[in-house]
């Protein structure tokens, strides 16, 4: 029988386009908005592959059962800690859309360091204020270490960036390994060094059991007293009260901060337990490292040439350990 990709969610014309433009005569494609209610069930169980943004919101309830011998579902968002993955069958591969947005997010965080590094905000307010601080000093990121916590598809595009402006980059992954020319690669076991070591430090590592409250008062101390942090991934990777009175006791240490511990998206309101705007060693953005024009359309098609793989008879990228489906 020919596979069958089933898409879960409303899906426009454009993005059928697309589906159909990469899976080709690979596979037939359903879409369970186009089924009758008494034909979701067989769908789910014929389906060989799934490509979903959010099962939560999608699937009805007892219908994550009904999926039968898939070989992977692949979600079209790269971050999934909000989707409750453990109530998927145990035995069905996820995959994230891993780096799906990974050039936008590391122009993002070249932009963030270079503000930093140069006092941009600071100086901006001055002059406002009527002070023309010329000889003030500020900072090169030639010459500096950029640590990236998280090296995956986001991570190895902002080292790209980072290298071609003459940082040295140091990084940690999963397995402590990289084909990426780089300075230094570390495991998870290596982070003080990696905090130790970097002038600038960029979070881009998924929120997991593992990384929940990763970075507190102790790791924020072994950074560098100048040190800039770059949030691009979620904010509950780093304690907001000990952040917070970091930044209070270190005036020269900056917090770039795109990913927010409360998040409309996520949680349905935008909320900050501290006061972080009153902070002139702040800056922020309304996680839109993401948002450019043709952005989505991207990381959509990175999506559905995944399930292709998967179609192909390859192995899936991105895909989501089970120690990570329990958040």
């Amino acid at each position: 029988m020919m596979p069958t990709l089933l898409v879960t969610f409303e899906t426009d014309a454009a993005g059928r386009a697309v589906i159909q433009a990469t899976i080709g005569a690979m596979a037939s494609v359903v879409y369970l908005s186009d089924l009758r209610m008494e034909q979701r069930a067989e769908a789910l169980a014929q389906a060989t592959a799934l490509l979903a943004r959010n099962t939560a919101a999608e699937l009805l309830a007892g219908e994550a059962a009904l999926i039968g011998q898939a070989r992977l579902i692949q979600f079209v968002t790269a971050g999934v800690d909000y989707i409750p993955l453990s109530s998927l069958p145990a035995n069905l591969p996820i995959a994230c859309n891993g780096g799906g947005y990974a050039e936008p997010m590391a122009e993002h965080a070249v932009m963030m360091a270079l503000a930093a590094m140069k006092g941009l905000l600071i100086e901006h307010a001055k002059l406002a204020s009527g002070t023309f601080d010329q000889f003030r000093p500020n900072r090169m990121l030639a010459g500096s270490v950029c640590g990236i916590l998280g090296f995956g598809g986001i991570g190895i595009a902002t080292a790209r960036l980072m290298r071609a402006l003459g940082a040295r980059v140091h990084a940690i992954n999963r397995r402590g390994a990289t084909e990426e020319p780089i300075d230094w690669i570390g495991a998870a076991s290596a982070m003080d060094r990696l905090l130790a070591d970097s002038d600038i430090l960029v979070l881009s590592l998924p929120l997991t059991p593992a990384t929940r409250g990763l970075l507190g008062r102790r790791e924020l101390a072994l950074m560098k007293n100048d040190a800039i942090l770059i949030n691009l991934a979620r904010g509950e990777i780093i304690d907001e009260a000990a952040l917070f009175a970091h930044l209070q006791a270190t005036p020269q240490f900056t917090a770039c901060i795109d990913a927010w511990w409360v998040e409309p998206v996520r949680h349905g309101q935008f909320r900050m337990d501290h006061n972080f705007m009153s902070l002139p060693n702040v800056i922020a953005s309304p996680h839109n490292s993401a948002s450019v024009a043709g952005g989505r359309d991207v990381a959509f098609r990175r999506a559905v040439e995944n399930v292709r793989r998967v179609l192909m008879g390859g192995q899936a990228r991105h895909l989501v350990p089970p120690a990570d489906r329990v958040m």
